[in-house]
């Protein structure tokens, strides 16, 4: 299936103005995909701002390229997770950055191409691969979680990664029919969902919630969150920013829960008198609730309706006595 790269850029002048970019500034982009938020990020730092660009998918890269040459050696692309951008930057070399962007989940590409897997409504599910891989070069496809895992690590990610209703018996369903069948297409795993009666009842599409499970992780979508916000903290100059575009509560949830510790510092019990783990304030918080699309970017865009978009800045921390 020939599908060209396209994604439309989620929430794009609300991250600018909370990314805060100057002239000559150095920026991640630690999930460039199409080179939509890209492109204006080199528009705003012009005329000699560098752009760091990061994607797993080669594809991704490739657009990106094609739409970012004009801009010439601004412009550095590195096939890599974020979750490896100290690497990443250690390579070039450059030891920290003015301002990160994080989009994450999965690009309009990616859902439409039929062979990457992503997606199930689709007259082509009999055909299309169980893969799922933000790299298709690399790791496990989803057919090979669902042949070697075990009834009770399905349910654990059916029911962590998808909250998914019914988690058990889509799990232990999958485990009986592979002793006969393996499943290797989309349509394979739709049948099961199907005649597990998952889903029953529900506005969405049953597999949904299976899907995004599958597809977390594949790729070990929250591991690599995790290490990433980690990693973006320790590269961003003071008074950097950081700006995170999320598409579910599992990705906000961390992406909160982590700009606050981090903004809090300290994490000895309350009733201590005196601080004794040394732990200073790293982030600033600049979003109280999560900035959300308007209804007119949502009517022209309709996968933008749950992006969540939370960002902080980079405080020079404290030396504790």
């Amino acid at each position: 299936m020939n599908t060209q790269f396209h994604h439309v850029p989620v929430l794009l002048e609300k991250s600018m103005q909370y990314l805060s970019l100057t002239p000559g500034a150095v920026v991640l982009d630690g999930t460039v995909g199409g080179g939509g938020h890209a492109e204006k990020i080199l528009e705003r730092t012009a005329p000699d701002g560098l752009l760091i660009g990061l994607d797993l998918d080669q594809d991704a890269l490739n657009a990106s390229r094609r739409r970012l040459e004009v801009h010439g050696d601004r412009v550095k692309l590195i096939q890599t997770s974020f979750r490896n951008l100290d690497r990443a930057l250690d390579s070039l070399p450059c030891e920290h950055v003015d301002a990160i962007l994080l989009d994450l989940g999965v690009s309009s590409y990616q859902l439409d191409a039929g062979n990457r897997g992503f997606r199930f409504q689709d007259s082509e599910s009999g055909s299309t691969p169980l893969d799922m891989r933000m790299n298709p070069s690399q790791g496990e496809t989803a057919a090979d979680l669902l042949k070697r895992a075990s009834a009770e690590e399905m349910q654990s990610w059916f029911q962590n990664y998808g909250e998914l209703p019914g988690s058990r018996r889509l799990a232990q369903a999958i485990a009986a029919t592979r002793k006969d069948q393996p499943l290797e297409t989309n349509a394979d795993l739709l049948k099961i969902i199907r005649e597990a009666g998952i889903g029953r009842g529900r506005s969405h599409h049953p597999a949904t919630l299976v899907f995004q499970a599958l597809r977390i992780a594949v790729n070990d979508e929250l591991g690599a969150l995790e290490e990433g916000l980690e990693a973006a903290r320790s590269r961003l100059k003071p008074g950097g920013r950081l700006v995170v575009l999320s598409y579910h509560s599992l990705e906000d949830r961390i992406v909160k829960q982590t700009f606050r510790r981090l903004a809090r510092g300290c994490i000895c019990p309350p009733r201590l008198p005196v601080c004794t783990c040394g732990l200073a304030p790293s982030l600033r918080i600049l979003t109280r609730r999560p900035d959300l699309p308007d209804e007119t970017e949502i009517k022209s865009n309709p996968r933008a309706r749950s992006a969540r978009l939370r960002a902080a800045e980079r405080i020079e921390e404290s030396v504790s006595l």
